[in-house]
């Protein structure tokens, strides 16, 4: 059943939504690609396609569902003789309005290639194509005693074409790095209907330009990913978790630092605050301290059971020099998992306060991360909101969530007014407006405030060059 709030939004959009733009012959002509299933014209289609997780909504002309690469090919070709705009999609997760179509035209819903190809064990790699679900991935390597270590919050519904698209993170990427650093190799589609690979399934490839690492992060405005070929490592054999409870937000981002530059390296670690742990009790009753000001979560991982317990017991000894109130260390694999499910599950109990939830993503230096923490708190105290703070600290990734109602017009202002005080935060601290969520739509006037005007227009030559027509995913973080 949908929300009061949901069903409002549907009729507006339903009520502004505007006969597709797309002319029948196109429609006859993608219609003769995929076959008529596969493209999809009708209101309600468009509309379940008019947004992603970010709150923007735009309806798109058509749907269109390719099945192979030589499809994708084909269907570029078309739009740039008819000029109109091609935007792929995985699972829509995104939280930056990186997948709608933004400028209209056709939105590429790449869920049908969702084929795991090949696992190798002998060289630990895996061949996907672009709709592969990450978990599925992962499910699928574990069997075989291998990590894909990537792993968003939106992990059981995001798509590995997503993930490179938006150069997904997670919780892990404090010590395994991000998506990026799996990718081996892409076979891609450019704008204006070339296939091309990049990348090698060797362990090292200097050969040409690194178009594998360009596309991973281009958020779909460089071309059409058709398939990925992802490194995997051997499954850690031995884990230790640790909470430990802090008077504030505060005081746990300096323990953080103090954590990172004694030279240990954690494979998570994660912060909640009062307000994320009040919420996460109420919501999944996991016996959280919700007096606390603030809750740590480390995990350490590897394959030597004396050394992950001698990095468990030093993080324990920077915890109890950093004022922690109460450190615990999970006894059993039942307690472990109730651990990491208060992290799992923080943005859906926060979502459950109020109408509208706005999840945010800043980074700053670890060293800034406390001051970062403090500054969110005044952001929400000067503008009368409700922000609750989680994230990942061991690598300075914070997500400030909004918790509002999006009918309140006066509200909104004071919304829009923080989240603008939250970015000019995390760059005066010399962060990041963007450590995984993507530029996309939502993000794009402050890129620039990051960046730099000269870096702009380096990026957009590389778009000109690669997209003349402008075709791919126009009106993104560009």
């Amino acid at each position: 059943m949908l929300s009061n709030l949901t069903e409002l939004k549907c009729k507006r959009i339903l009520y502004t939504m505007k006969p597709s733009r797309i002319s029948s012959s196109v429609v006859e002509k993608l219609v003769s690609i995929v076959g008529g299933e596969h493209v999809l014209v009708s209101d309600e289609d468009r509309l379940a396609y008019a947004y992603d997780s970010q709150r923007v909504e735009f309806i798109p002309d058509a749907v269109v569902r390719p099945g192979t690469a030589d499809d994708i090919a084909q269907i570029m070709r078309i739009a740039n003789e008819e000029l109109f705009p091609v935007v792929p999609r995985g699972s829509g997760t995104g939280l930056s309005g990186g997948s709608v179509a933004s400028q209209g035209g056709v939105v590429l819903d790449l869920s049908r290639m969702n084929r795991i190809v090949e696992i190798d064990l002998g060289n630990l790699h895996a061949v996907c194509q672009p709709g592969v679900i990450t978990a599925t991935l992962a499910t699928a390597v574990e069997k075989h005693g291998l990590l894909y270590p990537p792993d968003p919050g939106s992990i059981k519904v995001s798509t590995l074409g997503g993930n490179v698209a938006e150069n997904a993170g997670g919780l892990r990427a404090i010590k395994y790095g991000v998506t990026r650093n799996y990718l081996m190799q892409v076979c891609a589609v450019v704008p204006t209907g070339e296939e091309f690979v990049s990348g090698a399934k060797t362990r090292k490839c200097v050969a040409g330009y690194d178009l594998a690492s360009l596309l991973c992060g281009s958020e779909g405005t460089l071309a059409v990913i058709t398939e990925i070929t992802v490194r995997l490592v051997p499954f850690p054999r031995f884990r230790r978790s640790l909470t430990a409870v802090f008077e504030t937000a505060s005081a746990a981002g300096r323990a953080v630092s103090e954590i990172m530059a004694e030279g240990l390296t954690p494979a998570t670690l994660e912060i909640l605050d009062q307000r994320t742990i009040q919420v996460v009790e109420d919501y999944a009753h996991l016996g959280l301290p919700t007096e606390a000001g603030a809750l740590l979560l480390a995990e350490f991982d590897g394959f030597s059971e004396t050394a992950v317990a001698d990095e468990a017991e030093a993080a324990r000894a920077v915890l109890e020099r950093s004022s922690a109130q109460q450190i615990r260390e999970a006894q059993d694999a039942e307690e472990r998992e109730r651990i990491w499910e208060a992290r799992r599950v923080a943005l859906a109990a926060l979502a459950r306060v109020r109408p509208t939830t706005i999840l945010e993503d800043v980074t700053v230096p670890l060293p800034k991360l406390s001051a970062m923490i403090e500054r969110i708190a005044e952001i929400a105290r000067s503008n009368s909101l409700l922000i609750g703070t989680f994230g990942h600290a061991g690598d300075g990734n914070l997500h400030p969530t909004i918790l509002t109602d999006e009918r309140d017009a006066e509200e909104m202002e004071r919304v829009e007014k923080a989240i603008a005080q939250l970015f000019e935060a995390a760059l005066e601290l010399g962060g990041t407006v963007s450590g995984e969520h993507g530029i996309g739509f939502a993000k794009a006037p402050f890129l620039p405030k990051e960046v730099g005007e000269n870096t702009i227009e380096i990026m957009r030559r590389i778009k000109r060059s690669l997209d003349p027509n402008n075709i791919l995913n126009p009106g993104k973080f560009l």
